[in-house]
C-alpha cells in the first residue's frame, strides 16, 4: 500500500523534473535556434514569398502568382547565360582548386627545407583583397600590354585575349582562383601530416609504391578534408560575385566611378554568374521578386549538390565507409 502510494505521489514530481529538464535543454539550444530562425529560416521563407510577389521596395507587394519565375525563365536574357557560367565554374574551377590545393599541401610536406618560406609564399596571395587580386591579373593578363602574353609572345606561344575573350574569360578566373589557394592548401597540409607514419611504415613493409600508399593509405584519411574542401567549395563559387564583376569593367575600361553605368558580364556575357543577376534585379532595377527566383535557383543548386556530394561520398573519394 505504501509503495503504490509513493509511485502515485512521484508521478507528478517526476513529470515536473522532465519539464525542467526539457526548459534547460531548450534554454541552451535557444542561442543556436534564434540565430538560425533569425538568419535562416526568415530570409528563406521571406524570399519564397516574395518569389510570387510584385515588390520594388517602395509600394505594398502584390501577388503576382508564377509571373516572376517565367519572367526569369523564360523573357530575362541573362538568367541561362549565367546558370551555365556558374556551373562551368562549379564543376571546373572547384576540381582544380581542390586537386591543386592538395598537390601543393603534398608537395610542402615532403619539403626539407625552407618550407616555411614555401607555406608563406603560397599563402599570402590569399589574403590579398578580391578586388585588387583582380585588378592585379587583369594587367598581368591584358592582351596588349600584359606581361604574360609578352613573355607567351616572346617563346612563339600563343596570346589569348583572357578577360577581353568570351574564350578565356573563365579560365582566366580559375587562374585567379589557384593563384589563392593558400587556405585549401592550409587544410590539406593539417590532414596530411595527421596520417599516422605507422600505416605508411606498413604499407612500406607489404612493397607499396607511392601512388599505393596515397589510395590506399593518404587519401581515406584525409577523405573527410577532401569532402569539405569540395563542398564548402561550391557554396563559395555558387556566390561567386566580386572577382567576375571586377575583372569585366577592368577589362572593358569601364572602371569609373558612381553613376557609371555597366552591364555586368563583359565580354558577352563570359564572366556573367548568377549572384550578379540577383544585384542587378534587386538594387538596379528594383525588382524583387526576380531577384528572390534567382536567389531560391541558388539556394536549390547548392543544396542539390551538396546532398549529391554526401550521398555518394564513399564512391567520390574511394573509400568503403
Amino acid at each position: 500500500m505504501t509503495t503504490a502510494s509513493s509511485v502515485v505521489k512521484s508521478g507528478p514530481g517526476l513529470r515536473g523534473k522532465q519539464r525542467r529538464d526539457r526548459l534547460r535543454i531548450l534554454a541552451f539550444l535557444s542561442p543556436w535556434l534564434i540565430g538560425v530562425s533569425v538568419f535562416f529560416l526568415y530570409p528563406l521563407i521571406s524570399t519564397v514569398y516574395f518569389s510570387f510577389m510584385k515588390y520594388d521596395g517602395f509600394t505594398p507587394p502584390t501577388w503576382t502568382g508564377l509571373k516572376n519565375w517565367s519572367y526569369v525563365f523564360t523573357d530575362y536574357p541573362f538568367f541561362w547565360p549565367a546558370l551555365r557560367n556558374t556551373l562551368w565554374l562549379v564543376i571546373v574551377m572547384v576540381t582544380l582548386r581542390v586537386l591543386f590545393g592538395l598537390g601543393i599541401g603534398l608537395l610542402i610536406t615532403k619539403v626539407k627545407t625552407g618550407a616555411g618560406f614555401f607555406r608563406t609564399a603560397f599563402y599570402l596571395p590569399y589574403l590579398a583583397p578580391p578586388v585588387a587580386a583582380t585588378m592585379a591579373f587583369a594587367f598581368l593578363l591584358n592582351p596588349g600590354t600584359g606581361p604574360v602574353n609578352n613573355i607567351l609572345g616572346s617563346i612563339g606561344l600563343p596570346q589569348p585575349g583572357w578577360f577581353n575573350d568570351p574564350a578565356w574569360s573563365k579560365p582566366a578566373l580559375t587562374l585567379l582562383a589557384l593563384w589563392g589557394i593558400g587556405d585549401l592548401m592550409v587544410i590539406f597540409m593539417a590532414s596530411l601530416l595527421d596520417v599516422p607514419q605507422d600505416q605508411y611504415e606498413a604499407a612500406s613493409l607489404d612493397g607499396a609504391g607511392a601512388w599505393q600508399k596515397f589510395r590506399y593509405v593518404t587519401l581515406p584519411n584525409i577523405s573527410p578534408i577532401v569532402l569539405f574542401a569540395v563542398v564548402t567549395g561550391i557554396i563559395q563559387t555558387m556566390q561567386y560575385y566580386t572577382q567576375p564583376l571586377v575583372a569585366g569593367k577592368v577589362a572593358s575600361g569601364v572602371i569609373g566611378g558612381s553613376g557609371q553605368q555597366f552591364q555586368p558580364g563583359y565580354p558577352e556575357n563570359s564572366t556573367l554568374t548568377l549572384p550578379q543577376l540577383v544585384y542587378n534585379l534587386g538594387f538596379q532595377r528594383f525588382d524583387t521578386g526576380g531577384a528572390s527566383v534567382v536567389a531560391l535557383v541558388l539556394f536549390a543548386l547548392a543544396m542539390l549538390f551538396t546532398a549529391l556530394l554526401m550521398r555518394r561520398r564513399s564512391g567520390f573519394l574511394g573509400t568503403d565507409d
